[in-house]
């Protein structure tokens, strides 16, 4: 009788404690590879809770620093998250792509991932928002610019990738890899208009890579100039809200400012353009929960 009296009332004690943040790791099947995520949500997690689908940039994974950081500041902040790590091709992939691994992966190929996952978060809160940082920052703008269904709220544009910066590597590509981008970009770009866009090269550098093997249309997608690569453009055909925000001191889009102010000046307040200063172009330590405090701002504006 003592033991089930002792259970009772430990059992009283648990159900008067305050409900816990949780995370919990995921896995969505998305055109035939599983894709991972994680799942953050405060302790106070309903329906109304705003949910952030979170994409990190390039070559990158959903446990970096910059992501793990404002998800944990967000979770603090009443916000849950779910950050996903984009497969680039391989099934369950963990960590930083391992650049001694063959690429086959395009630009484009986020979008069906992002939006699968927006669907999964649908089913866990009304108040879906979108976040993108560098690259994933205008792979989102691409799945939002192509989507006139998607359920999302409002989007979050972390150092998005820019059209100048994506011309700055190509312009770059000589001193980096010591050989000129043109000759293996014609070959690449002839391979995709004849239907042999899955063929195999070997190049000097791809991305951050170097002697990558890669194929013809991954080569294509990154390198060739392209509407996508334009991110602002992406963001002025959208009619939801979006917020655009920009590290002073970032050295690798450094020109995200100039990009999108004369968006936000003729948007009538639709996208807003932010700055952190002194943060870099990973937002480390404290500019976490500056970027966090701005998020929340932008999510009680919007709804």
């Amino acid at each position: 009788m003592r033991w089930l009296m002792g259970l009772a009332v430990l059992l009283a004690l648990a159900l008067a404690l305050p409900a816990a943040a949780a995370e919990q790791e995921l896995e969505l099947s998305v055109e035939g590879r599983t894709t991972l995520g994680t799942l953050r949500t405060p302790a106070s997690m309903g329906a109304d809770t705003p949910l952030v689908v979170m994409t990190h940039g390039t070559l990158a994974h959903k446990d970096m620093e910059v992501i793990h950081d404002l998800a944990k500041a967000l979770e603090q902040r009443g916000v849950a998250s779910l950050a996903h790590t984009l497969s680039l091709g391989i099934d369950r992939r963990k960590g930083m792509y391992d650049c001694a691994v063959r690429h086959d992966h395009t630009a484009d190929d986020a979008a069906a991932e992002i939006g699968a996952w927006v669907t999964r978060a649908k089913g866990m809160s009304r108040l879906v928002f979108a976040f993108g940082h560098s690259r994933g920052g205008n792979q989102v703008a691409r799945y939002l610019a192509a989507s006139e269904t998607s359920p999302i709220v409002g989007a979050v544009l972390l150092a998005p990738v820019t059209a100048k910066a994506e011309a700055d590597l190509r312009a770059a590509y000589a001193q980096t890899y010591g050989r000129s981008l043109e000759p293996f970009l014609e070959q690449a770009t002839k391979a995709v208009a004849t239907g042999h866009g899955g063929e195999w090269m070997d190049v000097p550098g791809f991305i951050y890579c170097r002697n990558a093997v890669v194929t013809a249309r991954a080569f294509a997608s990154f390198y060739a100039v392209g509407p996508g690569q334009d991110t602002a453009a992406l963001v002025a055909r959208m009619k939801l809200p979006v917020l655009v925000l920009a590290a002073t001191k970032d050295t690798v889009v450094p020109d995200v400012i100039a990009s999108f102010a004369p968006l936000a000046d003729s948007s009538g307040g639709r996208v807003q353009l932010d700055k952190i200063e002194d943060a870099d172009h990973f937002f480390r330590d404290l500019f976490a929960e500056d970027v966090a405090d701005r998020i929340v701002d932008f999510i009680k504006q919007t709804h």
